[in-house]
């Protein structure tokens, strides 16, 4: 064999070689990954042959998937869509997007391996294979109630038993109609799916647990209240600067009070009294005296820098890690480059209303497969203790005062003595402030924590933004849980 004819026998020989190797990669050591890709339509398709399970709140399914006449054999359909949309996510030709829908979708497809021998009993029987149901620990009167208080305005609301962490209520503003992305028509599945994403205030967005986070205001004040207390340097009976402004070091600037008016006529508070009242000085000069390192952890024991699942991920709030004595003191207040959930901020009421044990958020309840047994159940964690029984009762005295003559008296409840703080987030020159509540009922035997923020809600500097505007949604939201 002449050099030419070699050299070109060799070359054939790496090819079919190539193609021998790569074909098996494909075929068996990627095949498992490159079906679980989102991106890939033969799978998606044949996944539409599979009745997914229901998504329940109470004995109501809120998703299921209904039998058609088409191709595709089952159509995923959305009962009252846009209460619903930000929890169950939606399931299209895009695939499991958002919501449980993404978050548990090897459940609901029946592709999990916790259902693995339910799938092999189905081969036997020749059982029609279906994923399992969820069912979620939401209450539809809380969250109906959350969602018809926010109405047009644009925020989230967030409701938590505080003794197990269960998710009472999960709602985003605005929302959107998921059964417009789960049809069979691509191009218009596709259309509606770019118009949302357009679409003026990100509908597809879930303020409740992500997005742009929000800057916490004057609720932030109770993490640096708990602070104060578990250091053992401060008391509610401790007296602070009340006066309109606080002079800050290393700056010409000062902080000032919300109104721009002394805290009280002495020009002095007690710490229950600056809770009360939302007096900034006050927790400026508290904030610098505990320390950056002691705020930091104090956050950190209700959960700031963690990111929950529940199952959907939630974004970690923060509490900046750099602090100069001015930027402690605004942080101490909830501004300056402090971010949060609302989802935090509901645990931060939850754990104040657990006696100091904050919980591990959860919004499924039960994993139930297609002959209706019970496949696995959540049982309440705890997360961690926050603060110590003593200093919660504290803290929840001095909540309490905020609702019975504070800035917050909108959401007091007949008969029963309700917990809460009122925020107003100031978040750009010329920007109206976000208005924010946090809250939990009954007080002395808390069945409901509650954070409530609503978008340029409240009058900028004026901290009857909180107690006017998200006050009166937390109170309705409360109201639906006691009633029941």
């Amino acid at each position: 064999m002449n050099a030419p004819v070699r050299r070109l026998s060799l070359l054939v020989a790496f090819l079919f070689a190539s193609l021998l190797v790569s074909t098996t990669l494909i075929q068996y050591v990627f095949a498992a990954d490159l079906n679980a890709r989102p991106d890939n339509r033969r799978t998606l398709l044949a996944t539409y042959a599979r009745e997914r399970g229901e998504i329940l709140v109470g004995q109501t399914p809120v998703a299921r998937s209904v039998a058609t006449k088409d191709e595709f054999k089952f159509q995923r359909t959305y009962e009252d869509p846009t209460l619903w949309a930000h929890v169950t996510g939606f399931y299209s030709f895009y695939g499991a997007v958002g919501g449980l829908e993404q978050a548990e979708n090897s459940l609901l497809s029946g592709s999990s391996d916790k259902l693995f021998y339910r799938r092999i009993s189905d081969l036997f029987t020749g059982r029609r294979p279906q994923g399992a149901t969820l069912e979620t620990t939401l209450d539809a009167k809380v969250q109906k109630a959350a969602s018809d208080a926010l109405g047009d305005a644009r925020g989230a609301a967030v409701a938590i038993d505080p003794k197990t962490g269960a998710i009472l209520a999960l709602v985003s503003h605005p929302s959107f109609d998921p059964n417009t992305l789960a049809g069979h028509d691509l191009g218009t599945v596709d259309k509606n799916y770019q118009a949302l994403t357009k679409a003026e205030g990100r509908p597809l967005v879930d303020r409740a647990i992500g997005g742009d986070l929000y800057p916490p205001g004057s609720v932030f004040k109770v993490v640096t209240a708990a602070a104060a207390l578990s250091s053992g340097d401060y008391t509610a009976d401790s007296t602070l600067p009340g006066g309109a402004f606080l002079d800050l070091p290393q700056t010409t600037t000062n902080l000032p009070n919300h109104d721009n008016q002394p805290c009280s006529p002495s020009g002095e508070v007690t710490l229950k009294q600056a809770l009360v009242v939302s007096c900034n000085p006050a927790f400026g000069e508290v904030g610098m005296k505990i320390g950056a390192d002691t705020l930091r952890e104090q956050a950190a024991k209700f959960g700031f820098g963690d990111a929950p699942t529940i199952p959907m991920r939630v974004t970690p709030s923060t509490v900046p890690a750099e602090l100069n004595p001015p930027q402690l003191a605004q942080s101490a207040i909830g501004q300056y480059d402090v971010r949060v959930t609302p989802m935090q901020m509901a645990m931060v009421a939850a754990g104040i209303a657990n006696k100091g044990v904050v919980m591990q958020p959860y919004l499924v309840q039960s994993v139930i497969g297609s002959d209706l047994s019970v496949i696995e159940s959540t049982e309440p964690t705890e997360l961690s203790e926050a603060v110590t029984p003593e200093v919660a009762a504290t803290l929840t005295d001095m909540m309490v005062g905020v609702v019975d003559e504070g800035t917050g008296t909108k959401a007091q409840i007949s008969g029963i003595k309700v917990a809460g703080k009122t925020g107003t987030a100031e978040h750009g020159t010329g920007r109206r402030a976000h208005a924010w509540f946090i809250s939990f009922a009954p007080a002395d035997d808390p069945k409901i924590a509650v954070a409530v923020v609503v978008e340029d809600g409240g009058t900028a500097g004026s901290e009857t933004g909180g107690g006017a505007v998200a006050a009166p949604i937390a109170r309705k939201m409360m109201e639906a849980r006691l009633s029941r």
